[in-house]
Parts: structure tokens; sequence; C-alpha cells
């Protein structure tokens, strides 16, 4: 999908932004404050332009990706990781346009897919791509909720589209569906609270509260766009590289908590997972093991007690836990005694708190 935006067709995203961030809600997402300013008028990020050109391209699912929430023992991957890397993909192709249309006109181009302080989604609704849900997601009346973004910004003073409507009406599905209950209300998110946000942005222990909540998911959560009722209208996406890649469909937890750091390299190579790092994943894969009321996964939570990770034994005492309490408590005198990390040594007490 393709629109037109003018670059001050955004005026009150800058506000929302910064109401946002006053409530403290982007967590650790500390690069979304350093650069508010220029994300709320693209003329700061550069005074030249004149016209964006948004584009959307198409990832939905085969399948119904909240189906593999049932499957406990296995690890929910959201959608747009499970192939490749939609940066390496979309971004050669938005400079192969934008070189098309430098040579047709003669202006100039720049390009961004996700890594500049660009706020894509509210100048894809400018553009008429589609519009924000109550969840803060694009869905689009033509292919629903499943879209990558991609901006071209030039110094042509091209046409406007019209800017899309809203048409989430009295649905809440999206509200009614998140686990964890990421939004204090319809438009808002609390990224504090949101699974994605958990098991990509954020780098410490998860919150002992929310990790329940948690199910088996792994990396990202699709909740909230799965249910929304204008998927009837989505299609599967045609680009092959943005398939999902048989191992990561449903991969088991028990394969992935094994994973050391070179595997984790190799498997995750040229996936958007990569970038979590080993330490913060396999934390994700302990949380969901220790959700997954399988006993024979507790033996892959022991051996884990003594990983080089810290966040990695912290997760591994939670799990055991939950699992086994006795496994654990034979085993904290061997693991607990020459702890040194503040977090893991609060994860011993809480923990052995709880089974007294």
């Amino acid at each position: 999908m393709v629109g037109v935006a003018r670059p001050d067709a955004i005026p009150v995203a800058a506000e929302r932004l910064r109401a946002f961030l006053d409530t403290g809600a982007h967590g650790d997402m500390a690069w979304m404050a350093a650069n508010a300013a220029r994300r709320g008028d693209p003329r700061t990020l550069w005074p030249d332009v004149r016209s964006i050109v948004m584009l959307g391209l198409n990832y939905g699912p085969d399948e119904d990706p909240l189906a593999l929430l049932r499957q406990r023992d296995r690890g929910g991957i959201s959608v747009y990781a499970r192939g490749d890397d939609y940066h390496d993909i979309i971004k050669p192709r938005l400079k192969t346009l934008a070189r098309w249309l430098v040579e047709q006109t003669g202006g100039d181009v720049k390009v961004f897919v996700d890594t500049a302080a660009v706020m894509e989604k509210p100048l894809a609704e400018a553009a008429g791509i589609g519009w924000q849900g109550k969840h803060t997601n694009l869905v689009s009346l033509k292919l629903g909720s499943w879209l990558f973004l991609g901006a071209i910004f030039t110094t042509l003073d091209l046409v406007p589209d019209a800017a899309a409507a809203d048409h989430c009406g009295s649905c809440h599905a999206c509200l009614d569906v998140c686990p964890t209950a990421a939004f204090p209300a319809p438009y808002r998110l609390d990224a504090r609270r949101c699974i994605s946000y958990l098991t990509i942005e954020h780098k410490g222990p998860i919150p002992r509260a929310l990790r329940p909540l948690m199910g088996n998911r792994i990396y990202g959560c699709d909740d909230c766009l799965a249910v929304c009722p204008w998927n009837k209208f989505a299609q599967a996406g045609r680009e092959m590289k943005l398939a999902a890649r048989k191992d990561l469909r449903a991969p088991l937890l028990a394969d992935l908590a094994q994973l050391d750091d070179a595997a984790f390299r190799a498997l995750f190579a040229k996936s958007p997972v990569k970038r979590t790092g080993r330490a913060r994943f396999v934390r994700n894969v302990l949380i969901a093991i220790g959700n997954s009321g399988e006993p024979a996964l507790a033996e892959t939570a022991e051996r884990l007690l003594a990983d080089a990770a810290p966040l990695v034994r912290g997760a591994a005492v939670w799990a055991l836990g939950r699992l086994d309490p006795t496994r654990l408590a034979r085993g904290a005198e061997r693991h607990r005694a020459g702890e040194t990390d503040v977090d893991v040594i609060e994860e011993w007490r809480t923990a052995l708190g709880e089974l007294r």
C-alpha cells in the first residue's frame, strides 16, 4: 500500500508523545525520550522535506497465531519475526523506489524503515494507509493488522492523500484480549506491561507479577493484532523472505533453552530476534518454561541455575520454583551460596520465601 502525507500532517503527534513519555510508559526505551522533539515533527529531522511517501508491506500469517498459545511446551514468536529481518528486505526496496523517483523528477530523497526518529504510524494514517486502532497499531481496511511500514522523505511537492478514518467503532476486542492489561484506556498503551516490550526491549528481570501472564510468548505478542475484526480482509503475505521459517513456527522450549551464544547467533542470523541477545532471549524462554506446567522441563531450568548470565540464572530460579519447588530447595545451597548478582539473590530470596 502507498500514500502521501505532508510533513505537517501530524500536528498532535508531539503532544501525544510527550504525554506518553511523561507517564514513564516507555519504560527502558530512553531513545524515545532522547529524540522526542525530532519525532514530533518530520521537518526537524530534515528541514527540506516537502512530502512523505508512506508504504506498507503486508506480512499476514498463513495460520492463526493464537493457536500456538495452547502448545505450552513450545515458544511463541511474533509473526513478524519468524522470517528474515524486515529491515534488510524493505530498506533496499525503498532505496530502489527512491532512486526511480529521483530519476523521474530530480528531487532529493531520504528513506527510513524503523531506524530513525520517524513516527511511522501517525504518518501512515495521514497518508491514508490505515488508522491507529485502540491498540495503537495501524489497521488497514484492505489488509487488516499486518503491515510493515517504510517512509520516503522527498523535497518534491506531491499531492497528499486523504487521511484514513477511524473504523474501530464500539469494538474493544484488542483491549480485552491483552494478557497483561497493557491498555489503560483506548488508544493508550503502557509499554511497561506490554509483552512485546517485556520480551524485546526490557533489559532486566521481568516483573514477577507479569510473568505468569506471559504464557509461552517468548518474543513479541500478536494477541491484539490477531483478534481485530478487520482481519477478515487480511491476506497471507506473499514475500517469501518474510514467510515463517519452519524452525521458528513452533520451536520447542527445551531446545531453545540449550542455546549458547554461538548457537543463538546462528539460529537467528537473519532474524530481528538476534538484536535481543542470547541472555534476554533465554530469560524469556525460562519464563515460558515456568508457565508450561511441564515437569519434564524442570531439569532444563535447573541446569540454567549455573548459567554465566545473571539474567538467565534469575529466570531459572523462578521457572524451577514453579515447576519443582522441592528440586529448587535442594539446589539452593549449591547455587545460591556463591551468588553475587543482586537481582539473582533477590530471586532466590523470594522463591525460597514462597516455599516456606
